[in-house]
């Protein structure tokens, strides 16, 4: 479960970089997901997180922590898909009209946590 939490740390460190570098790039993707089965794949990459987070905590320099974010990851998955196409169509609008600099922001705060994690998870 190590390996699958670093892997998907990474990841959502590499998608936080991505968008700091191109807002533009990283809503391109962010709207590919912008359908049923869009959502559902967002909602098992959660849940696939969380549960990685929550069984490498023992082993990771933060376990409390890491745990704690693992639960948190994880029930953001499975209420997902009971946040809807329309919910989720009326946030990307809704944030695609802040700008690049508010996008900017909330991506590198994505890199930070990704890193963070990753670094948390590292044996």
């Amino acid at each position: 479960m190590v390996l699958v939490a670093l892997v998907l740390s990474l990841f959502v460190a590499a998608l936080g970089a991505l968008g700091v570098v191109s807002p533009r790039r990283l809503f391109g993707i962010v709207r590919g997901f912008q359908s049923p089965a869009g959502l559902y794949a967002a909602a098992v990459l959660r849940v696939t997180l969380g549960v990685a987070l929550y069984f490498a905590a023992p082993t990771s320099r933060a376990p409390g922590a890491v745990r704690v974010l693992g639960v948190v990851i994880l029930v953001a998955g499975l209420i997902t898909p009971l946040f809807g196409l329309e919910r989720f169509t009326r946030m990307l609008d809704w944030w695609s009209r802040r700008g690049p600099a508010f996008m900017r922001i909330w991506a590198g705060l994505a890199l930070t946590i990704g890193l963070l994690l990753a670094y948390a998870v590292l044996p």
